[in-house]
């Protein structure tokens, strides 16, 4: 049985997306099958998920992957979430496997580049968010105080999936310093399998590589986190980080002779 499953509190908000099908592959563990067994016999995902021990000595994850159409799956729960993203997200999960390994294919494994960074950071650590303008920009600029006082109420209007397995990971302990890598969706979603159909049609290696993430200290979320409610969450420099302002080039010493000169 995978470790940590019965942690899971499936009521907490950012697991909606992932409350059917989560349940589903928790109650055949329960009942003795591994997370393996238990994801393929509900038939969701694009691929099949297989042990660990199939994964030959010397070859990468995802190039096993994009060959056999098989996902190596260990009995934990970091695996157990990435099997879940792959039910719920199939196309999405596909389209990020297939960039990976064209770029694996172009550069060789051993050269990571910023496309399969980027691909790290959303498939690990990303989240998806459809905003206001207003919202997008404070979070942008990382205005905290303005993000989630003053433009508190926007966030009604907003929708949020948290997609990065490990983030998933980590929120079923949740701490305050919890930053997932925020990647914008620019219109609202009906569905997750639409929102699953828009974001594998926006992937692309040129996207990827620009690395658009912003990122977000989740639990800061309203209505996410009762503690967000205290007076002074926000306050706390050490999750809610100012933007990094950027030292002015110095100046060049032969600046100031030639103005001299022009004077």
């Amino acid at each position: 049985m995978a470790p940590g499953l019965n942690g899971i509190d499936w009521q907490r908000p950012w697991l909606a997306p992932w409350r059917d099908a989560g349940r589903l592959v928790q109650a055949g563990v329960d009942a003795g099958d591994g997370v393996p067994d238990t994801a393929n016999r509900f038939g969701r995902a694009a691929v099949r998920f297989v042990s660990q021990d199939a994964l030959p000595p010397g070859m990468a994850y995802e190039q096993f992957i994009f060959e056999r159409g098989q996902v190596p799956t260990r009995e934990n729960l970091h695996d157990f979430f990435n099997a879940l993203c792959w039910m719920v997200f199939p196309q999405a999960k596909r389209r990020l496997n297939q960039i990976q390994a064209a770029e694996i294919a172009a550069r060789g494994v051993a050269v990571r580049g910023p496309v399969r960074d980027a691909i790290t950071v959303l498939d690990e650590n990303g989240a998806l968010l459809h905003a206001p303008d207003a919202l997008w920009e404070a979070l942008a600029t990382r205005q905290w105080q303005r993000l989630f006082g003053e433009l508190r109420p926007l966030w009604t209007q907003a929708q949020l999936v948290v997609f990065g397995h490990a983030a998933l990971e980590k929120l079923v302990t949740p701490y305050k310093s919890i930053t997932v890598h925020v990647w914008r969706v620019s219109q609202p979603w009906s569905s997750v399998a639409a929102l699953d159909t828009w974001l594998a049609q926006d992937l692309t290696a040129a996207r990827l590589a620009a690395k658009p993430f912003v990122p977000l200290p989740v639990l800061g979320v309203p209505g996410w986190w009762d503690a967000n409610e205290a007076p002074g969450f926000y306050a706390d420099p050490t999750v809610f980080r100012p933007a990094r302002v950027r030292p002015a080039p110095p100046e060049s010493p032969y600046l100031q002779p030639e103005l001299d000169r022009a004077a």
